[in-house]
């Protein structure tokens, strides 16, 4: 079962210092149903307009301290954007990378994922005199929602590699954009990842 309202409000955040911590996925597909990491013209990413205007930009949002790193990407994706899908670990080898968690009392530590992380980027809040520190991830899509927590307040739009990187408005994602082709490109993806486009 699908829930189908937005999580909201800071209570739950996690931080990072003095950066509020932030995840998003990329989510994406193939046109024609199978990977051709060759030419990136047959990938699809999925953008989405902001709630305050209508930049275009990728999933994303707080990192809440009851969830893990890709629950909160799936999460994201789900409530901004409406699609289900596979928040990729590494299809090459596997090595661990350290992700930072914060619990209730804000007490570091640090643990251990197989999390294919696009990278992590320090950026300055839009509305606020805050920075935030942002993860990105890939999400293969498996389903598209016609219903989803903020459909009224978002649009989406399937577009190519190019036309997603010219309308998306923050850099940060941009850079995770190119480091996921850059990915797609050099590690095939494995025929049973493969799904077929929407």
């Amino acid at each position: 079962m699908v829930c189908m309202v937005a999580r909201t409000g800071r209570h739950l955040q996690r931080y990072n210092q003095d950066h509020r911590l932030v995840v998003g996925c990329i989510p994406y597909r193939y046109k024609k149903g199978y990977c051709s990491p060759e030419d990136h013209h047959e990938l699809e990413v999925l953008v989405i307009s902001s709630k305050k205007s209508d930049a275009m930009m990728f999933p994303k949002g707080g990192w809440e301290v009851d969830e893990s790193v890709e629950e909160a990407a799936s999460r994201e994706s789900l409530e901004e954007a409406g699609v289900l899908g596979n928040v990729e670990a590494n299809s090459g080898t596997r090595s661990p990378i350290a992700t930072l968690c914060c619990n209730l009392y804000c007490n570091s530590r640090i643990v251990a994922t197989w999390m294919c992380e696009l990278g992590r980027w320090i950026f300055k809040s839009k509305s606020r005199e805050l920075y935030h520190q942002g993860f990105m991830f890939p999400l293969l899509v498996t389903q598209q929602l016609d219903l989803w927590p903020e459909k009224a307040a978002r649009k989406r739009e399937w577009m190519s590699v190019d036309e997603a990187r010219e309308a998306c408005g923050q850099w940060w994602m941009k850079e995770a954009l190119d480091i996921l082709v850059d990915r797609l490109r050099s590690s095939p993806l494995k025929q049973e990842n493969q799904v077929p486009s929407m």
